[in-house]
């Protein structure tokens, strides 16, 4: 066991994890939103013939109602995550001494193989549950593919997803988690804050304005809870790495929604969402992940409730 042990006996200071998260939100929103900001005036300004006015921006909601290109909101909502991603770890680094892959396993090096196989596996149930939905109702599909546009699509989400999907695990499933359990060593609780946290933080995304808190909510309290206990199972965050980034990569690429907020040009359009039914569908998914890797690499269930103690032997 490394990823929670690691850093017992190491400075935890409760002021330094304060530091560290509100300036990096600082980094992610200011830097990250300063770009944004450029990009958009300058692609107004260029689109209008620089017949540009601040009344333009008058009841708009997010950058889809500017009428900015869909691929090009992708970019722009996708690169704040990656300077949060590199604020964060540069501050952890500076704050903790901690190295990247102490924090996403405690080891001294990433297992990769983890991270490919969590995006692999989740990706292909993906693909299962929409072939059994489209089966069961084909008409809440539109095909919309555009081969001009997919293309770009394609290589902006294997570039820039990524980003997104580890710097939230970075720092909820790797720091915050690990700053949980040294203080309170409780793995259960390395799982519960974190995950309602995750969820909560998603609170402003377009899918909850449109459909409602406690209809759009539970999904993505589940998918916290869910990464956590597979990251304290399987003692590091690479698993949920991948299995976000594959998520987050299936949302954009092969099915979208008018409501989400990952609006693409994916290939289908689905035109009902079926909250309660994909809710359940979710709940599958994930307890046949857990199944699965149970099987693969020997979890042991009931490390969820040892205590978090300092270890003894050598990280490898």
């Amino acid at each position: 066991m490394y990823y929670l042990e690691n850093i017992l006996g190491k400075d935890n200071s409760f002021w330094k994890y304060l530091i560290v998260i509100i300036v990096t939100l600082i980094a992610t929103w200011f830097i990250g939103g300063l770009f944004v900001g450029i990009v958009v005036v300058v692609y107004l300004l260029s689109s209008s013939g620089g017949d540009f006015a601040p009344e333009m921006f008058s009841n708009i909601k997010n950058l889809y109602d500017l009428g900015l290109p869909e691929n090009l909101v992708l970019i722009l909502m996708l690169f704040p995550f990656a300077v949060g991603l590199l604020a964060s770890w540069l501050l952890i680094r500076g704050l903790h001494r901690r190295t990247f892959s102490e924090t996403v396993n405690g080891r001294e090096h990433i297992r990769w193989e983890r991270v490919f196989a969590g995006f692999g596996v989740w990706f292909l149930l993906m693909i299962a549950f929409l072939a059994i939905s489209y089966i069961i109702k084909p008409d809440n599909f539109v095909l919309q593919f555009d081969v001009d546009k997919f293309i770009p699509l394609l290589i902006i989400s294997l570039l820039f997803i990524p980003f997104q999907t580890t710097f939230e695990e970075y720092i909820f499933r790797g720091y915050i988690a690990q700053g949980i359990g040294a203080w309170t060593r409780s793995r259960w609780l390395t799982i519960c804050i974190p995950g309602l946290l995750f969820g909560l933080m998603h609170y402003a995304n377009t899918e909850v304005a449109e459909h409602g808190f406690w209809v759009a909510m539970p999904p993505y309290i589940i998918f916290g809870l869910f990464f956590g206990l597979v990251a304290v199972l399987d003692d590091g965050i690479e698993l949920p790495v991948g299995m976000h980034a594959a998520n987050n990569i299936f949302a954009c690429l092969v099915v979208t929604n008018s409501a989400s907020s990952l609006r693409t040009p994916a290939i289908f359009n689905q035109t009902t969402i079926f909250h309660l039914q994909e809710t359940i569908g979710l709940l599958l998914a994930a307890s046949l992940v857990v199944w699965f890797f149970y099987r693969k690499y020997n979890w042991n269930f009931n490390i969820l409730n040892k205590k978090i103690e300092a270890k003894t032997d050598s990280i490898l």
